[in-house]
């Protein structure tokens, strides 16, 4: 039933869609019309004897002003003309209905209500985009929800994400938890914030969350928590959903805000997703949407606790008044955005290899070469969950066994405390080999091999190479060799990627980029290593 729009067709969203954890359905039936001309509950009277039937589903907080205009609908139906509609209505999760609809699924609606157009693109069934019959039934504002002392800084999403302890919805499955990745985003065309300063909240964070057992579905549990005396949890969240918290709270300690570069919104289209007959499916849309703007469908819709299409403020004083709104995104700003967040939530199976050669001896101000990898690894040991693993080699000339240019010092494991403890101290206790070389190229080739050998199929396998240089050790293969060997060693369905960190103006980039692209990697340099920091972060932003 949906019309061809090849032109409308979108991705986004569907890359990471097998990496969504499907959501359980909550499911809820009414019917609202005229059944063999039976009044009451289901409405509409003798004149209605044969009403055309619309099954619509909507998002579980959407189902009660829907109800109502379906009531409403009905009890017209036949009377001075109007049309007769028998309308069932299901709740269901608007992630679910988006995968039914774009996977076939017999059990599609004819019309549907997700709480935002974000899902309408992934309704996409690899012949059509659902069409938008109306563009919107009524609106809720993304607010950030906590305890009042928690709100210093509210100038950006940024800011307040960064200095608090965010607490996201899952943003493959919610429309809250995916448009406040995309508020972090759409704010930058006000604040100019850099890549760095983006991913210094955003890595952290989706390191935290893709650790989780399971993801965050529950907007009422998570108030709960923010509510507890002493907590520093912050929660993106609908207005809607936190306004009605507050009517079954009032002892509530929580207070909504929108940051001052302003706010993304949740905005309840009526979409045609029948497999026949679009235009009558439209045409019910069309009436239903005509109900829902009655003066009593509207006192019913704030009392729920949405605002108008327009977002007019909620009647007294609720929620966070006037919008300032930010610039809706594009279909491809999704689509980066939550390729983006999909990849930095994966667990991680990395190996850290750090040159201690003796040019890592070499002073940078007060502190060596070595001193500052250290302190930035050491830091950025922080940004990885307790489920990540990682372990440590160093490299120079001729420093492992039988004269290899590589010792292994901490086996990759999960980061437990006690695992934690061991990287810091064997970095503590390393220090640069006076007169050691560098031996890159073999190093490089060994520990592509031994994380080869234990490759984790549900984690990002990379190998995190720092170096101050460039190959200095004779007899070893040339770059062009030491490329070809790792193209070799490559596996498509396997990949382990080298992410390459120069540290100083003695790096050759041109050498780390040949050996990080062999394996579909990247490669950063530092040329003052006091940056190694944001680089350090910048690599684990792109891995």
């Amino acid at each position: 039933m949906t019309r061809s729009n090849n032109n409308r067709r979108s991705v986004y969203i569907t890359a990471v869609g097998i990496l969504v954890v499907t959501l359980g359905a909550v499911f809820v039936v009414r019917s609202f019309g005229s059944q063999n001309g039976a009044d009451g509950f289901l409405g509409g009277g003798k004149a209605c004897s044969d009403p055309t039937q619309v099954s619509l589903s909507t998002t579980p907080e959407m189902q009660g002003p829907l109800e109502a205009a379906a009531k409403s609908l009905a009890a017209k139906g036949g009377k001075d003309g109007n049309p007769c509609y028998q309308v069932t209505i299901t709740s269901a999760p608007s992630s679910q209905v988006a995968r039914d609809v774009a996977h076939g699924s017999d059990s599609r609606p004819d019309l549907w209500v997700p709480d935002s157009s974000l899902w309408v693109a992934q309704a996409d069934d690899g012949q059509s985009v659902p069409t938008v019959a109306v563009a919107s039934v009524a609106t809720s504002p993304l607010v950030l929800v906590s305890r009042n002392e928690n709100f210093g800084d509210t100038s950006t999403w940024l800011r307040v994400l960064g200095a608090t302890e965010p607490a996201l919805l899952d943003p493959l499955n919610t429309s809250p938890g995916a448009l406040t990745l995309l508020a972090v985003q759409m704010e930058r065309q006000k604040t100019s914030a850099s890549d760095n300063q983006v991913s210094q909240v955003v890595v952290p964070l989706a390191q935290h969350l893709g650790s989780l057992a399971k993801p965050y579905t529950d907007v009422n549990a998570l108030f709960g928590r923010a509510d507890q005396d002493g907590s520093r949890m912050v929660v993106p969240a609908s207005e809607q959903s936190f306004v009605k918290y507050q009517e079954a709270h009032p002892e509530a300690q929580l207070k909504a805000i929108q940051p001052a570069t302003g706010t993304l919104f949740l905005d309840y289209p009526i979409v045609v997703t029948a497999k026949s007959d679009a235009e009558q499916a439209t045409n019910a849309a069309q009436a239903l949407a005509s109900e829902l703007l009655t003066d009593t469908a509207s006192q019913a819709r704030d009392d729920a606790g949405f605002r108008d299409p327009q977002l007019s403020p909620l009647s007294g004083g609720r929620g966070v008044g006037d919008i300032n709104q930010l610039t809706k995104p594009t279909g491809q700003a999704i689509n980066a955005t939550l390729q983006n967040w999909t990849r930095l939530s994966l667990s991680a199976h990395s190996l850290a290899v750090i040159d201690v050669s003796g040019s890592m001896a070499e002073k940078v101000g007060a502190k060596t070469r070595w001193q500052l990898t250290v302190e930035a690894a050491a830091s950025g040991l922080n940004l990885f969950p307790d489920n990540a693993e990682l372990g440590l080699w160093t490299f120079s000339s001729k420093i492992g066994t039988d004269n290899a240019d590589y010792r292994p010092l901490v086996p990759i494991a999960p980061l437990s405390k006690n695992q934690r403890a061991k990287i810091v101290g064997q970095l503590s206790a390393q220090h640069p080999i006076v007169g050691g070389g560098t031996g890159l190229y073999n190093t490089a080739i060994a520990a592509m091999q031994a994380v080869r050998k234990q490759y984790k199929s549900n984690a990002v396998n990379t190998i995190l190479l720092f170096t101050d240089g460039k190959n200095d050790e004779p007899g070893s293969p040339t770059l062009a060799q030491t490329v070809q060997t790792l193209q070799a060693q490559q596996d498509p369905a396997r990949p382990v990627r080298i992410i390459a960190l120069g540290i100083g103006p003695d790096t050759s980039a041109d050498e780390l980029s040949a050996l990080a692209q062999a394996t579909g990697g990247q490669a950063y340099v530092a040329k003052n290593p006091t940056d190694l920091k944001s680089v350090f972060i910048d690599a684990l932003q792109n891995r």
